[in-house]
């Protein structure tokens, strides 16, 4: 029988994120070789080898980068149960989202933290890549991830998130609108076709070296737009619409408390019926897994500020 324990699965998640031994033992208030013969008390227990030592720190093995996942989800439930039943969750709370650049899902993260009546807490919101998203929550370093699906890359996302044993949860569907600022020559039209943004240059989330079409953060992506500039943030994505005039393709649900009221989301027109141009919106999260309080806090913050139902 296999004997683990809660301390040595936090053991070696903190290492797994310090990439040292001596930042680790450090952190959680423990000597070094108290900390190194734990991991090798846990390897020997359950025989495999988590990590590789050299001189420049440790690295996870690929044993355990499979390990790594299942004792962060055990970890985190512990502290569901804790937030749960202890003294009024008295720990310092932990809470982090993986999401696609969405000014909703950064607004449902403050009202979060600023109606969440605790002393201390530990947050992360992570506005990343499509993939990243996707391993941030395969690996619990997130509880939740916010991307969307359409006809276009549906099959090819869905594979991604069943091979990481991870589920989508809908939340809203809309259609496209083209997102520039209020000075933009076309900004103050009823719609906006694609012949009308040729002019212009259409601004794009990078999604790194390996990316394709499906990853692509911006819907309609594989239509053909003859000026490309990728960013890599939302900040950087407003500059370049004043500076250059550029637009963005995007859901039109926009939060003018964060991102200002110098920008519009008009109706994006396609001729005839495009599918593509249907997105939907949803939440991702690992599979047989209990949400912890603040996820569900977190995921009713986003549905209050959506007008969704509770149930929804």
């Amino acid at each position: 029988m296999i004997l683990l324990t809660l301390q040595q699965l936090h053991y070696i998640i903190t290492i797994s994120e310090t990439g040292s031994l001596n930042k680790a033992a450090y952190k959680l208030y423990v000597s070094q070789p108290s900390l190194t013969s734990a991991v090798k008390e846990l390897e020997k227990e359950i025989g495999i080898v988590i990590f590789n030592r050299s001189g420049k720190g440790v690295t996870l093995t690929a044993e355990g980068l499979k390990f790594l996942p299942y004792a962060r989800q055990v970890y985190s439930q512990y502290q569901n149960l804790m937030d749960a039943y202890s003294q009024q969750g008295l720990h310092k709370q932990q809470f982090a989202v993986s999401t696609q650049h969405y000014s909703f899902a950064v607004k449902a993260f403050v009202e979060l933290a600023r109606n969440l009546d605790v002393a201390e807490y530990e947050f992360a919101i992570r506005e990343t890549r499509t993939r990243d998203i996707i391993e941030d929550v395969a690996s619990s370093r997130s509880e939740i991830g916010i991307l969307y699906l359409n006809d276009f890359n549906r099959r090819a996302l869905l594979k991604l998130l069943q091979s990481a044993n991870l589920q989508f949860a809908s939340l809203i569907r809309c259609q496209a609108f083209v997102y520039l600022w209020k000075g933009h020559p076309l900004a103050k039209q009823k719609e906006i076709t694609y012949e009308d943004l040729l002019p212009y240059p259409c601004l794009s989330f990078e999604q790194g070296d390996n990316s394709n079409f499906y990853l692509s953060e911006e819907i309609l992506s594989t239509n053909e737009y003859p000026r490309i500039i990728k960013c890599c943030d939302r900040a950087t994505v407003l500059n370049l619409m004043v500076g250059l005039n550029g637009y963005t393709l995007c859901s039109g649900i926009i939060c003018e408390e964060l991102n200002g009221g110098d920008y519009v989301a008009v109706p994006y027109q396609e001729e005839g019926v495009n599918a593509d141009s249907m997105m939907e919106i949803g939440i991702v999260t690992r599979k047989n897994s209990v949400l912890s309080p603040l996820g569900e806090k977190y995921i009713a913050e986003i549905k209050r500020y959506l007008g969704l139902k509770e149930n929804a």
